[in-house]
């Protein structure tokens, strides 16, 4: 395991277009019985209902979004570029009939009981506020639905408090 200081939310330093976006994270849930992970490449980092926040996408078919429904916590891990292939593992492959986690060649580690990727460079450690279920309804633009949505395959926005960040 390694070993990682806490760090105050506002010392935060990172570019979420590059972190989220273009290097992708590690959308971790469920609880030291049952976890899983997955790669999550949508999503942002701001302020939202005067708390630190972080909002990803899920969607519905993914098993660790059972897992994110059934608790109160979720993390988002961030690992260097040499765990690409375990980020790509991780968001083709189901955690639900396999570990995947050790598949991926990754391990989880708890923070006041919450998983995360041991093997990341930072950690948000988030507690679940709300969870928007994504409809054909809510598009403005219709070419969105057309473009990812053609297999019915919704998200589910959900919004966490960062309650703790972890940096190695």
């Amino acid at each position: 395991m390694h070993t990682f200081q806490p760090i105050p939310v506002d010392m935060l330093d990172m570019n979420p277009f590059t972190k989220i976006g273009k290097e992708w994270a590690l959308l971790t849930a469920g609880n030291k019985q049952k976890s899983n992970t997955m790669t999550v490449s949508w999503g942002g980092v701001g302020v939202l209902w005067g708390k630190n926040v972080v909002y990803i996408f899920v969607r519905d078919s993914r098993y660790t979004k059972e897992l994110i429904d059934e608790g109160d916590f979720f993390s988002l891990t961030f690992v260097s570029d040499q765990y690409r292939d375990a980020l790509n593992y991780c968001g083709s492959h189901s955690g639900r009939n396999e570990d995947k986690i050790a598949n991926a060649g990754l391990s989880v580690d708890y923070r006041h009981g919450i998983p995360y990727i041991d093997e990341g460079n930072l950690v948000l450690v988030c507690e679940k506020m709300s969870a928007t279920r994504i409809t054909d309804d809510s598009f403005l633009d219709s070419e969105i639905a057309d473009k990812w949505y053609k297999d019915g395959d919704m998200h589910t926005m959900y919004v966490g408090q960062i309650i703790d960040v972890l940096a190695r």
